[in-house]
C-alpha cells in the first residue's frame, strides 16, 4: 500500500507482477505421451516400467528420468548408450506430440491467461522440458508468453531454481514479485529456492510447502493472484 497525497487514502499496489507457469501438468497434460514414450523404450530394453514409476519423473530432466528408469535394469550402460536411449525416447515423444492440439489445454487455463493479460501481468513458461516450444506451438500458444525458459536454456533442472530465476530476469520482474504455478514437487522446491510464492496444482497440491493448493486453474482467479501476499 502507498499513500495517495490527494486524499490521504491508500492505493493498493499488486504484490505480484508476474506469473510463471510450469508447462506439463499446468497448461497442458503430456503425461500420457511421456508414459507411452518411456514405456516403449523400456519394453525394447526389457526393463520394467509402469505409471507409478512414470509419476516419479514429473518435473525431472530427461537424463535424470532415464537414470530412474535404468535402476530397474541389470545391465550397465555407458554414457554414450544413455545419450542414445534419451535421444530415442525423445524421438518417440516428439512423434506422439504431433497429436496434441488446443483441445488438450487444461480446464480454465485460457480464462486465467487472458484475464492476466487484460491486467497487464507479465507471464512466462518455466519448464525443464526441451520440447516446450513445439508443445506451445501445437496448442496455439507459441507467441503468447512474454518469456519461455525451458530445458534448452538451463544447466540445472528443477529442483534447482535456475529456470525460475532466469524467467524472472527475462521478464525484468524481481523474484519476490513473481508467483509460480507448479504441479510437481521438484518444481515447488525450485520456486521456493528462488524466493517466489507458489501455487500448487494437481499432483503438487499435496505438498504442504506451497502457499496455496488447488485442484486445477478453475480454482483460482486473477484477483486472488493479484492480492497474493
Amino acid at each position: 500500500m502507498i499513500p495517495n497525497p490527494s486524499n490521504n487514502r491508500e492505493i493498493s499496489v499488486p504484490s505480484i507482477k508476474a506469473v510463471i507457469f510450469d508447462l506439463d501438468g499446468v497448461i497442458v497434460s503430456t503425461d500420457e505421451y511421456h508414459y507411452q514414450a518411456w514405456k516403449k523404450l523400456a519394453d525394447t530394453e526389457g526393463i520394467y516400467f509402469d505409471k507409478d514409476i512414470n509419476h516419479r519423473l514429473r518435473g525431472v530432466s530427461r537424463m535424470e528420468s532415464l537414470e530412474i528408469l535404468l535402476k530397474a535394469s541389470n545391465k550397465q550402460y555407458s554414457e554414450e548408450q544413455k545419450l542414445e536411449l534419451a535421444a530415442r525416447k525423445n524421438f518417440i515423444y516428439r512423434e506422439l506430440l504431433k497429436n496434441i492440439t488446443p483441445d488438450d489445454i487444461l480446464p480454465e487455463v485460457n480464462t486465467l491467461l487472458y484475464g492476466l493479460r487484460k491486467k497487464r501481468i507479465k507471464m512466462a513458461i518455466g519448464s525443464s522440458s526441451r520440447n516446450s516450444k513445439i508443445i506451445l506451438e501445437n496448442i496455439g500458444l507459441g507467441s503468447f508468453f512474454d518469456a519461455v525458459i525451458d530445458g534448452n536454456m538451463i544447466k540445472k533442472s528443477k529442483p534447482d531454481p535456475e529456470v525460475f530465476v532466469k524467467a524472472s530476469a527475462k521478464l525484468r520482474i524481481p523474484v519476490k514479485q513473481c508467483l509460480v504455478i507448479e504441479d510437481a514437487v521438484s518444481g515447488i522446491s525450485a520456486a521456493l529456492a528462488a524466493g517466489m510464492k507458489v501455487v500448487a496444482v494437481g499432483y503438487g497440491a499435496e505438498d504442504k510447502r506451497a502457499h496455496k493448493a488447488i485442484k486445477d486453474l478453475s480454482a483460482i482467479t486473477v484477483e486472488e493472484i493479484l492480492d497474493f501476499n
